[in-house]
């Protein structure tokens, strides 16, 4: 009866969303916005630890050509997943029903992610292709699942510029089942009701879409979000529960058991690298070569595949593997050598959060290795070819993993970057003519995080895309770069030195007998910020760096300077910033140090960051003027 109480106090919302009629939009949800939800519901019915189903009906107002990508329906499916019942309508600014879908018009493709090998994943999608805004489309679909490892999430604003009408979000369990959740900015508890089973319901209503913001934190911290783990579960006919993140980890024990053999010929080649050698951290090297040198990275997601990895002997056999497959033969290689290693689960990405401590859920899309260590750890990117030995830079750098170790799972903190890793060292010997031609020869020394994109540059790019990307990426009007070179060292925190040889025509202005020279040539910053309208997020600051350039010019002879710009000095919670200028005969020197902290700062703080960036930019501009002497 109370299960029934509550569809029957959800019914009348559906009713009254029933009718499309843009007309019954509020001004409010429709400003700035794109689209708008009108309803949506969301029914997860978990049946056992092996089953569960997901039913899904919602329907998305499209206020004009910017709205259509959230028109399309798209769902997946695969050998764990079961997808059925899809239906949908198409309704046009009045509400009137103009179309409905035919199982014909639903097309049912293969899953391509552009980088894996084999895929057992499925596509089922449709668009109506209406282009007569506003319109509505309306769709509902039902999912089954082979086990409840991965459980749905609710986040009814998906996006920027988007506004929800209604959502509503509802998780049955049976009698006695432990659901865990996590809510991210919804107040209020949700309703539950116990009769044969426990039913949980959140609703929200008349949310306004978000305003992008300039550094603000992840989407699904500031929207209003529900996060499901499961407590006992089945996933591909292996069992687990996941209250802890010990027992996640134990789950992940199962998954990973009698994988780690490697054939004879593999280990006789880890005896002959490693015998000789008493230091850990070479042996970690050398045999962290060894896997670069003998493997590639192929992604293979098929069934539970896309969780366990596959064995080192499939690896050592086939010469490739996913992350999981490559990062445990790795493990594997120095079991072999005597090297106590762990597997790692962890949500890669630049910018992308770590696990959150206080939820334990199999939220990761990624798989790595380290060798803990007396004082430090040796972490190990095992899918690329060229990164060194313990480095993980942005990609996976400063944040938590989870490690799998003998007794389970283990939070543990991946290397943090600080400004003195990553560092920009610019040594910059320019010659101006007479006509304000720029000529210079431009040495680099880039660390960390900052030698990422150079370090792609040698690996990734062709001459082609080097070319074009160097002529396109200085702070110049006009210029080309007609020579450059690269050395690159592999340390633990790698480095890369570039050179370039720069012409810019006309970089310096001449009127009459004056010359007027912009003195901070190549690094001057393009960064500010609209402080018209109040901040309403978080200022999110992911990463620290420090940016010192040393700028020699000689300019023609027979000027003096007129006006030089004072040093500036700034120093405040956001880092710091200085610029000063000497003038010796026609030679201009300048050093510029600027350094950014990483950091997370509070609304009330973006005037004074603003500020700061705006001081920036326009010291970064500041002009020498010359004057030309009287013969």
């Amino acid at each position: 009866m109370k299960k029934l109480l509550i569809i029957a106090l959800i019914a009348p919302l559906f009713s009254i969303a029933q009718n499309y009629a843009v007309s019954l939009i509020p001004d409010s949800l429709k400003n700035g916005c794109d689209a708008v939800k009108r309803f949506e519901e969301l029914h997860v019915i978990i049946k056992s630890p092996s089953k569960a189903i997901i039913k899904h009906k919602y329907a998305i107002t499209i206020l004009n050509k910017d709205g259509d990508e959230y028109a399309a329906y798209a769902n997946n499916y695969d050998k764990l997943i079961d997808l059925s019942d899809i239906s949908g309508a198409l309704f046009d600014e009045n509400g009137k029903k103009l179309k409905s879908v035919k199982k014909r018009d639903i097309a049912d493709v293969s899953v391509d992610d552009g980088y894996s090998l084999a895929l057992d994943g499925r596509e089922k999608k449709h668009d109506f292709y209406f282009r007569q805004y506003p319109y509505t489309v309306e769709y509902e679909d039902e999912q089954s699942l082979d086990g409840i490892y991965f459980l749905p999430y609710w986040q009814p604003v998906e996006n920027e510029k988007i506004a929800v009408q209604q959502s509503t979000f509802i998780v049955e369990t049976p009698d006695g089942y432990q659901l865990r959740y996590k809510q991210n900015n919804y107040n209020a508890q949700p309703t539950i009701v116990n009769n044969n089973g426990t039913a949980y319901t959140w609703v929200v209503n008349n949310l306004k879409g978000f305003k992008y913001e300039p550094l603000q934190p992840p989407f699904q911290e500031i929207t209003t979000a529900v996060f499901l783990g499961a407590s006992d579960f089945s996933f591909g006919g292996y069992s687990g529960n996941m209250n802890t993140w010990a027992d996640l980890g134990k789950f992940q024990q199962q998954l990973n058991n009698g994988r780690d053999e490697l054939p004879d010929n593999i280990k006789q080649d880890v005896q002959r690298l490693t015998a000789s050698i008493t230091d850990v951290r070479e042996k970690v090297r050398i045999l962290y070569e060894y896997l670069q040198s003998n493997t590639r990275y192929i992604s293979i997601q098929l069934g539970i595949g896309g969780w366990q990895p596959f064995d080192a002997k499939y690896v050592a056999t086939k010469k490739y593997g996913d992350c999981k497959a490559l990062s445990n033969f790795m493990v594997s290689l120095l079991k072999q050598a005597g090297i106590k290693a762990n597997y790692v689960l962890i949500n890669a990405g630049n910018g992308r959060k770590g696990l959150n401590e206080d939820f334990p859920a199999p939220y990761f899309n990624h798989v790595i290795a380290c060798v803990p260590m007396a004082k430090d750890t040796i972490w190990l990117e095992c899918t690329s070819a060229t990164t060194p030995a313990g480095y993980m830079g942005s990609f996976t750098g400063n944040r938590k993993a989870l490690l799998i170790g003998d007794d389970g799972g283990h939070v543990v903190n991946t290397p943090l970057y600080t400004a003195e890793d990553n560092k920009q060292l610019r040594k910059t010997d320019a010659l101006v003519d007479a006509e304000g031609n720029l000529t210079a020869d431009v040495n680099t020394h880039f660390s960390g995080i900052q030698q990422e994109t150079q370090h792609s540059l040698i690996h990734d790019a062709n001459k082609e895309q080097r070319d074009k990307y160097l002529n396109s990426v200085l702070n110049l009007p006009t210029y080309t770069i007609d020579k450059y070179d690269y050395k690159e060292d592999k340390k633990t925190l790698p480095t890369v030195d570039e050179y370039l040889h720069v012409l810019a025509p006309n970089y310096a202005s001449v009127s009459g007998k004056r010359l007027f020279i912009q003195a901070d040539v190549f690094n001057k910053s393009t960064t500010k910020f609209n402080t018209d309208n109040p901040r309403k997020f978080d200022l999110l600051f992911r990463s620290a760096y420090k940016d010192i350039d040393t700028i020699n010019i000689t300019i023609p002879q027979g000027y003096t300077a007129e006006n030089i710009p004072p040093a500036t000095d700034i120093k405040n919670k956001f880092g710091s910033y200085s610029i000063s200028y000497k003038v010796e005969v026609n030679k201009i020197f300048v050093l510029r140090v600027n350094q950014r902290n990483i950091g997370r700062y509070p609304p009330s703080d973006f005037a004074e960051f603003a500020k700061f960036y705006e001081d920036i930019y326009k010291a970064d501009r500041s002009k020498i003027v010359f004057v030309k002497k009287d013969s």
